[in-house]
């Protein structure tokens, strides 16, 4: 930071005019301690650049620089907020970059070298989406630090056999170690959201721990899941092969639900229709 420092989170709220734009899904976090909490969650960061989607007004940026992180890149597709964090990146000397853009549009690839970290207060209606595209391309990420919705969170470090229990919960833990962490409740937030919100840290795996084409099994929980309620020798038909002979090459019985399957028995699955 330059000796002056930036201008403070409230005195840049107030001077842009930042008022949360529902549109946009838009809530923001204001309490230093708690912004400090989820920039710690993603250190060790010695050697990493940050990527920050969503960065808003810039309170977590502001926590995320006075980390050991080379740099930060901070995406942000409100130009209001773009505004303001520009004022933090000439104070930032150097080790702030601002983006302007939609983070559905952009390669986290091509903003930043590795080693890499995602940090994030993701936008409810897009964070899934947001999850699965980072995840299918983990190379030189370190880790993801992700504010999301309580149920999302959930979704993502479930066990078979549980209500969260689905595709997301599969192809995460395929991807990463995922740790819930905190919870924050709506009142961390202006303006306050409707539903709790939960900061989780995916880790990606150095080899996945079951070999088997993140793409195959992608179409094969996509298929079982679509179906829930259904056994398998039903919802496995559209994939387009026979659902029986599916199960009896993975070992699995045609008439268990997809949420009652390992990630393990989720991948004979894919092998088994890879190899027919």
């Amino acid at each position: 930071m330059s000796p002056d420092g930036p201008p403070s989170l409230a005195a840049t709220i107030r001077r842009h005019g930042l008022t949360a734009d529902k549109r946009l899904g838009q809530h923001f976090l204001v309490d230093p301690a708690i912004l400090a909490r989820i920039a710690a969650a993603a250190e060790p960061l010695a050697g990493v650049t940050v990527v920050e989607v969503g960065a808003g007004p810039g309170g977590l940026t502001r926590a995320l620089l006075a980390t050991d992180a080379v740099r930060v890149v901070a995406v942000e597709t409100d130009r209001r907020c773009v505004a303001a964090l520009d004022e933090l990146a000439a104070a930032a000397g150097g080790r702030l970059r601002v983006v302007a853009g939609d983070a559905l549009a952009l390669d986290r690839r091509e903003l930043a070298a590795p080693p890499t970290a995602i940090v994030a207060n993701l936008p409810y209606n897009i964070a899934t989406e947001l999850i699965v595209r980072w995840l299918r391309a983990p190379a030189g990420l370190v880790r993801l630090v992700l504010l999301v919705q309580r149920e999302v969170a959930a979704r993502l470090a479930a066990a078979p056999g549980t209500a969260a229990y689905g595709r997301l919960s599969v192809l995460a833990q395929w991807a990463a170690r995922v740790e819930a962490l905190f919870e924050l409740p709506p009142g961390a937030f202006r303006p306050p959201p409707k539903v709790h919100s939960r900061v989780v840290r995916l880790t990606p795996h150095r080899e996945p721990p079951v070999p088997v084409r993140l793409a195959t099994l992608e179409r094969v929980t996509a298929a079982a899941f679509g179906q829930r309620r259904k056994m398998l020798r039903s919802s496995l038909k559209s994939l387009g092969r026979d659902p029986a002979a599916l199960c009896a090459a993975a070992g699995i019985a045609p008439a268990r639900r997809a949420e009652t399957l390992t990630l393990a028995e989720f991948a004979a699955l894919a092998d088994a229709l890879e190899r027919e």
